[in-house]
């Protein structure tokens, strides 16, 4: 009887579209007339919805259509956005797996391009131009042996401004003293183009800053404190003939503060722009020292400006500052910021603005992802490191995509400004500030990029032993933390008051954290210590070794090397769950299938063309296929090769037309079996003298010898369980008889021991 002439056929044609192929059947086609496995969608069939007279098939087609394309299209959008937060993967290892994987593939498309922005913007010669200029500018000596590192007062200052400093900033002539022919501009190693004039700002204190004591009030008539805020002389001072000598407040010279070596300095005061040739700069400065431009009063002063070089298309821009204490003395620092402030010039930048368009869609895509993770899950989606972690990558991309446009919008207004005004002091301070903090927050953005990888790589136990043992350990390590920095910084306190005035490494309490860190790592200066404190010092470094290196550092590493091996001890024990190699195999098994049946089907093919006859009539090559077996699917494909070959289209291929097919038919199959074996080649075998069960469970998949073994275990199963199931049914219609009869009337107790004692062998 023909399969769909069964209730279940009938279901089924009834059913339709409610009937769909059971994803789990994976075995070979159905033969030709039978039924194959079906899960029926639902119970209970659609009911009829009344049709509208007034549709024709045109339009229910097109309905059908724009449906179908709806659907396909919302498919694709949550397919597209589908995580394992998403999507339901709590009891599907092998969705779990896959959706991880294809986040896994786009994310490392992603890591890839944000690693070429960060390295894009940056430049192997940035070390080398800052390298140059610092020589130049830090450790030219003067006349007197005096350099910029060198400058311990007043006097040194003034002799490096005007002797290194000039020399270095202006660059006119060649080395035999013939001219640059460029002008009056200055070209810094004739390479480095000095960008407007340098300026000279001071920072001063108040006469009455600070009170001097009663006893020393005859003799001491001033008194300058360090410098504060509010402390700051903002009063004009000396011959009153120019911007050195008049105070101009932060927001009229645009400038920003500075954190300095002893305290931080704001960003106005009383500056000098120095003029465009060496000579000119030279008397200016004469003037200011003459006219005692730096008094008691003075505490800080900055050297500004900047240059750029066009051959690496950088910007260099240097600050040079002298503090001077309220202890007297000088105390010589500087910033030097290399950076690229004009991004797109050569064709390696274009490529980048390539690559800042595709963040800028990867940006997008994760926003939209975020969103609809946290629309479903709410406040709990916090509850998740890796969720957190991805909320500050994607917020850190936002800041630097504004940044970017911020930056470019603002080097373009400074470089307009500065070709109007060439003899003006060119403020890129600023702007080289945050193009510095730019750099380092892109430095963090793609640190945690890298460090997101091990979301996506946790689905193997092997990955997640970091994760679980830094968990479990978690609280065990907080509660040691605390007994640990009550004792460490108890000897940071210690340090400080008994070394602070005599040990650099020492004389803030900050410094001597880090220093005792230091000391940890092996790295210490033991005679600095000595020499500061002679009895003291061994003891506080003879107990600071033992008490934090061999007893709390060694504690700390007992309590996660613990932690390790019982980690590692639950995750050898646990069941083996589907891996990423298991769908690699079952992805190899399926192709080897795939290329199996491709290659009997070419070799049943040409099995009919070798009958012998001179003509092969197309009813006699789709008969034979019939009865070799094979479906009327297959037999589909199959004469499509038959109708290829057929030139003349009469149905028969002729002996020219068979040579041609059989030629082609071998090389398709020689081609079959060099594929097969490749693929064969590509999977790790079993070593030699393993038994077949043996390397199946080294390589976690069931041999042919196990499976046929199960199989008939399985079958023995299901026949001793149809032997029960027929032998309760007749005790359960002979007890029916029985009461029918009224003979006997059993209690529910006693029904059960007549049908365990009809159960009972013999």
């Amino acid at each position: 009887m023909n399969a769909m002439e069964g209730p279940e056929g009938q279901e089924l044609q009834n059913l339709g579209n409610g009937a769909w192929d059971n994803p789990a059947y994976s075995g070979p086609p159905s033969p030709h007339g039978t039924l194959r496995i079906c899960t029926i969608s639902h119970a209970v069939p659609p009911q009829p919805q009344p049709k509208k007279s007034e549709d024709g098939p045109q339009e229910k087609a097109h309905r059908t259509l724009v449906s179908s394309c709806c659907l396909y299209i919302c498919r694709g959008i949550r397919g597209l956005w589908g995580t394992n937060l998403t999507e339901n993967t709590a009891e599907n290892r092998e969705l779990y797996i896959k959706t991880t994987l294809r986040e896994l593939l786009v994310y490392i498309v992603f890591l890839v391009d944000i690693c070429l922005l960060t390295y894009g913007m940056t430049s192997s010669s940035a070390y080398y131009y800052t390298k140059v200029m610092s020589e130049l500018f830090l450790h030219t000596p003067s006349d007197t042996g005096v350099s910029f590192q060198t400058i311990s007062s007043m006097a040194d200052f003034w002799d490096f401004a005007q002797g290194p400093l000039l020399d270095s900033l202006y660059w006119t002539k060649w080395y035999n003293n013939q001219s640059l022919g460029r002008g009056s501009h200055s070209f810094i190693y004739y390479e480095n183009l000095l960008l407007g004039v340098p300026r000279l700002r001071q920072l001063r204190v108040r006469n009455d800053s600070c009170v001097v004591h009663e006893d020393f009030r005859e003799d001491i008539l001033s008194c300058y404190d360090v410098y504060s805020l509010d402390k700051e002389d903002q009063l004009p001072f000396g011959p009153l003939n120019g911007t050195a000598w008049t105070y101009h407040s932060q927001d009229e010279l645009g400038g920003s503060s500075h954190w300095g070596r002893l305290t931080s300095y704001s960003g106005g005061g009383y500056y000098l722009d120095l003029l465009g040739s060496r000579q000119a700069s030279a008397e200016t400065l004469r003037d200011l020292q003459e006219g005692l431009w730096l008094d008691r009063g003075t505490r800080v002063v900055f050297i500004d400006f900047s240059v750029y070089n066009a051959n690496i298309n950088l910007f260099c821009v240097l600050r040079l500052v002298v503090e001077f204490p309220a202890t007297g003395g000088a105390i010589p620092s500087w910033q030097i910021r290399t950076v690229k402030l004009i991004r797109y010039v050569s064709n390696w930048d274009f490529f980048i603005v390539g690559c800042e368009i595709v963040f800028c869609v990867f940006i997008f895509y994760y926003m939209v992802e975020e969103i609809l993770e946290l629309h479903i899950h709410r406040l709990h989606y916090l509850s998740s490191i890796w969720n957190i972690l991805d909320l500050v990558v994607v917020l850190l991309s936002i800041v630097a995509v504004g940044f970017h446009i911020f930056r470019t919008l603002e080097v373009n207004r400074l470089l307009g400004k500065l070709l109007q005004q060439p003899n003006t002091y060119a403020d890129f301070e600023f702007l080289a500030f945050w193009q510095t903090q730019y750099n380092n927050m892109n430095a963090v953005n793609l640190f945690f990029a890298w460090i997101k990888i091990f979301k996506y790589i946790s689905f193997n136990k092997t990955m997640t032993q970091l994760s679980s043992t830094l968990a479990r350990c978690a609280k065990d390590i907080l509660g040691f933390a605390i007994m640990f920095f009550i004792v460490f910084f108890a000897y940071a306190q210690l340090g400080y008051l008994l070394f602070g005035t005599q040990v650099e490494n020492f004389s803030t309490f900050i410094k001597c954290i880090f220093t005792q860190f230091r000391i940890i790592l092996g790295d210490f200066d033991y005679n600095a210590i000595d020499n500061a404190n002679r009895i003291l010092g061994p003891a506080y470094f003879v107990t600071y070794i033992f008490f934090v290196f061999f007893v709390l550092l060694n504690m700390f590493l007992a309590i996660i090397n613990d932690t390790y091996s019982e980690v590692k001890e639950e995750l050898a024990g646990q069941k083996d769950e589907l891996q990423l190699s298991d769908l690699l195999k079952q992805g190899y098994n399926k192709t080897l299938l795939r290329m199996r049946l491709r290659k009997e089907r070419v070799s049943d093919m040409q099995k009919v063309l070798q009958g012998g006859e001179q003509e092969t009539q197309f009813e006699d090559f789709t008969n034979t296929f019939r009865e070799v077996g094979h479906t009327e699917h297959e037999i589909t494909e199959l004469t499509a090769a038959f109708t290829r070959f057929d030139r003349d289209g009469n149905r028969i291929l002729d002996e020219e037309e068979q040579a041609q097919m059989q030629q082609d038919l071998e090389e398709e199959r020689v081609a079959v079996s060099a594929e097969i074996e490749n693929l064969g080649q590509s999977i790790v075998r079993s070593p030699p003298g393993k038994s077949d069960s043996e390397a199946a469970r080294a390589g976690c998949w069931v041999s042919g010898e196990e499976f046929h073994t199960l199989k008939r275990r399985v079958l023995q199963l299901e026949t001793v369980l149809e032997g029960i199931a027929s032998q309760v049914d007749a005790v359960s219609s002979k007890l029916k008889m029985l009461e029918r009869k009224g003979q006997m009337a059993l209690s529910p107790g006693l029904e059960e021991q007549a049908i365990w004692e009809h159960l009972q062998p013999g």
